[in-house]
């Protein structure tokens, strides 16, 4: 998945700043794209362009604010024509279980990982109807398909499913393309806190994951990468794990099941 070009294309990722982020802006720079940065944090944003070089434009905007966000990112779409690729990899949880989830962080979960989606995808999404193609990639969670915690984060990955299905459909016939990557845990500095309440913790996720491993940012580029090209212009409307096996089956269950060491 190393030998993919994207010279001519203008890449948008949210959440920019992020592990993920990073990773998705390094990926499509090092491959010739000019991408379009997108985060909250306007000095994070600047460091990582600064590394990066030219190719990457940093775009300071919040992804729930529809108006704020037309007027940071459309001024860019009129200097390079127009979004090929977008990537919605924005995403944050506010609260670990029902209990703690407030009226208030419903509604940011809501916003942030399921309408901040909607909200990109209506502002780039008249210039791929001109030029019939684009490439919309909606970065999910395996919690939308299991109780995994972040009840309300896991309710808007769930949204992001259905809606990514409706782009594919409804959207095919104008030459765009949309894709779902469900993650499980990915090493990002997300975990850094928990890594401190808990510095074993990777380990004692292992045992849940057949790989027994976890991918890194680049992992989740680099399938980002062959998503984005041409060699996948007949995949749409996929829902594609990338979590090391988790939701294949439950290991430590199927060991207790079974009495047998997988």
């Amino acid at each position: 998945m190393g030998g993919y070009r994207f010279e001519g294309k203008t890449v948008l990722v949210t959440g920019a700043s992020g592990g993920v982020g990073q990773g998705l802006c390094r990926y499509f720079c090092a491959r010739g794209a000019t991408v379009l940065a997108l985060g909250r944090t306007r000095e994070a944003l600047q460091s990582l362009a600064a590394s990066l070089g030219g190719h990457c434009l940093p775009v300071a905007a919040d992804v729930t604010d529809l108006p704020a966000l037309q007027t940071a990112v459309r001024p860019l779409l009129d200097q390079t024509g127009g979004v090929d690729i977008l990537i919605n990899n924005a995403g944050a949880a506010a609260a670990t279980a029902l209990s703690r989830l407030t009226p208030e962080a419903w509604q940011h979960d809501l916003n942030l990982n399921l309408s901040g989606a909607y909200h990109c995808v209506e502002v780039v999404k008249e210039a791929m109807f001109s030029r019939s193609q684009g490439v919309i990639i909606n970065i999910g969670s395996v919690n939308s398909l299991s109780t995994l915690g972040h009840p309300g984060y896991s309710a808007a990955k769930a949204g992001l499913i259905s809606y990514t299905k409706s782009l594919a459909v409804e959207y095919g016939p104008r030459g765009i393309r949309a894709n779902l990557l469900n993650l499980g845990t990915v090493r990002t500095r997300a975990w850094d806190e928990r890594e401190q309440k808990n510095p074993g913790i990777f380990d004692d996720l292992k045992k849940w994951y057949p790989l027994r491993n976890f991918p890194e940012p680049c992992d989740v580029a680099a399938i980002c990468g062959f998503l984005a090209s041409d060699e996948a212009r007949y995949i749409t409307g996929a829902i594609i794990p990338v979590d090391a096996g988790l939701t294949a089956g439950n290991p430590v269950m199927a060991t207790e099941l079974t009495l047998e060491e997988f």
